[in-house]
């Protein structure tokens, strides 16, 4: 075999290595967003939807959208955190 033929190869193997470690690096930032999230915070959700967090539970967090009104939206959708209470 030679270089040429190897390349490809090494290439390719590279690029997976790449999109590995950026996956985990995404996957780390967002768990560590969630665990930072606390009352008062104010969120952006996945779909655009704006709010502040009103509790936060294992998993989910209920989040006030409009006065009196509050959603249960699991932590996972949060995008954004804009502005932290703590």
């Amino acid at each position: 075999m030679t270089l040429s033929e190897i390349f490809p190869f090494l290439l390719m193997m590279a690029a997976l290595l790449a999109i590995l470690i950026m996956n985990q690096r995404r996957t780390k930032q967002q768990q560590d967003l969630e665990d930072s999230l606390v009352e008062g915070d104010e969120v952006v959700l996945h779909s655009g939807i704006h709010g502040f967090v009103a509790s936060v539970d294992t998993n989910v967090i209920w989040l006030e959208v409009a006065e009196g009104t509050e959603m249960k939206v699991s932590k996972a959708a949060i995008q954004t955190v804009m502005s932290q209470n703590g």
